[in-house]
């Protein structure tokens, strides 16, 4: 079980303003994607389940990089919660509702990061803490707004389409936190790309 209470963990990820979806080929990769954003200033991110013998990775992280806050993305079932948590993830994430994992996460004290897209399904994950926007590319900033506009004060990550350029608009538009995979992990010199992202996040001025 994680030792960051909820409250902790949903600190950590806001503090963070970015939260990088590793999806890797395999572990090996992941691993060294990991080490890089954490060299330009990255340290809270997730795996995600799809990285075959992603248990071995998540793990290593959690038992060896005490300074990082690492989660697992793409749950789906109760058994990968059950697994993950095991693995000592901090936070669990979710591209849609899935009530079996909730109920292991709830019961473990674990932070549940569940993905929705309609005013119900964010209303619905934001009252355990963090709602995940996915795919938020569909509905773009303008929707975020809108939806923060009947919910002020609920805590929304925005996921799916966010770039290194953009982030910061999301930000500014009163996301809690981004997440960003494809875009960072293809750029040439991943640590410095991630330096660079975390300097022009901590000029973002959010105005929800």
């Amino acid at each position: 079980m994680s030792v960051l209470t909820i409250d902790e963990t949903i600190a950590r990820i806001v503090a963070g303003k970015v939260t990088p979806t590793v999806r890797a080929a395999n572990v090996d990769q992941a691993d060294s994607w990991a080490r890089e954003i954490g060299e330009g200033g990255i340290h809270t991110f997730e795996f995600t389940a799809t990285i075959p013998g992603w248990e071995e990775v998540l793990r290593h992280w959690t038992a060896t990089e005490p300074t990082a806050t690492v989660g697992l993305g793409t749950v789906t079932d109760g058994e990968t919660a059950e697994r993950a948590i095991d693995a000592g993830a901090a936070f669990l994430v979710s591209p849609f509702a899935v009530p079996e994992a909730r109920a292991v996460a709830d019961r473990a004290g674990v932070l549940f990061i569940e993905g929705g897209f309609t005013p119900n399904e964010i209303r619905s994950a934001a009252t355990h803490g963090v709602a995940k926007l996915f795919p938020a590319n569909i509905g773009g900033i303008g929707y975020l707004k809108s939806l923060l506009s009947v919910m002020p004060g609920a805590r929304i990550t925005a996921t799916g389409g966010i770039s290194l350029d953009n982030a910061g608009d999301w930000l500014a538009a009163g996301a809690a936190a981004v997440s960003i995979g494809s875009d960072l992990f293809a750029r040439p010199n991943i640590a410095e790309a991630s330096r660079a992202l975390v300097d022009s996040l901590r000029a973002t001025a959010v105005t929800a």
